[in-house]
């Protein structure tokens, strides 16, 4: 059984590419738009890789962007139309965080779609997440500031500790 966790892919991957959005036109947006759902689709099944997570999930509620959009500044521009932002009440920020490490770190986004082989979400197909993982000249270019290592770290660092864990169980930190 596969657990629906479309509504917070979508909305982490929409908060991701409108705050790092594309650089170019309407083939960029596309593009930088993909690698965002790549990552954030790696980032949910790992979070979330049963149906009972993904089920608690529904029941909880995603938390929300506005610690995301407290990080990264967004929140002076929101406004005050909150009905026009409704979609950010579905925005997951360990989600966003992790799938943030995930863009900026290809050794890293290959280990997690490896470990996604062993859950119940993926196909165990590597060519899924071709763009997250082995993204061209033209996939950089288009997602120059979704792939920024130095503009992503304030969101990166939020949990990247909890999806290294995920990825290393037991692993020994070296002070």
């Amino acid at each position: 059984m596969h657990a629906d966790l479309s509504p917070v892919i979508a909305a982490t991957a929409q908060w991701l590419t409108r705050a790092f959005p594309a650089s170019g036109g309407a083939l960029a947006s596309a593009l930088c738009e993909v690698q965002a759902r790549q990552a954030v689709t790696a980032a949910a099944w790992l979070r979330y890789p049963t149906a009972m997570d993904a089920a608690l999930l529904g029941m909880a509620g995603p938390g929300g962007s506005g610690r995301l959009d407290w990080v990264t500044g967004a929140d002076a521009a929101l406004g005050d139309d909150m009905d026009a932002h409704a979609w950010r009440t579905w925005v997951d920020e360990v989600v966003a965080s992790w799938a943030a490490c995930l863009l900026t770190d290809p050794e890293l986004a290959a280990r997690a779609v490896t470990a996604l082989a062993e859950g119940s979400h993926s196909t165990g197909s590597q060519a899924e997440f071709r763009r997250l993982t082995a993204p061209d000249d033209s996939d950089r270019k288009a997602a120059a500031l979704l792939r920024h290592p130095d503009l992503l770290a304030p969101v990166a660092d939020l949990h990247q500790d909890q999806l290294l864990d995920r990825l290393n169980p037991g692993r020994t930190l070296i002070a």
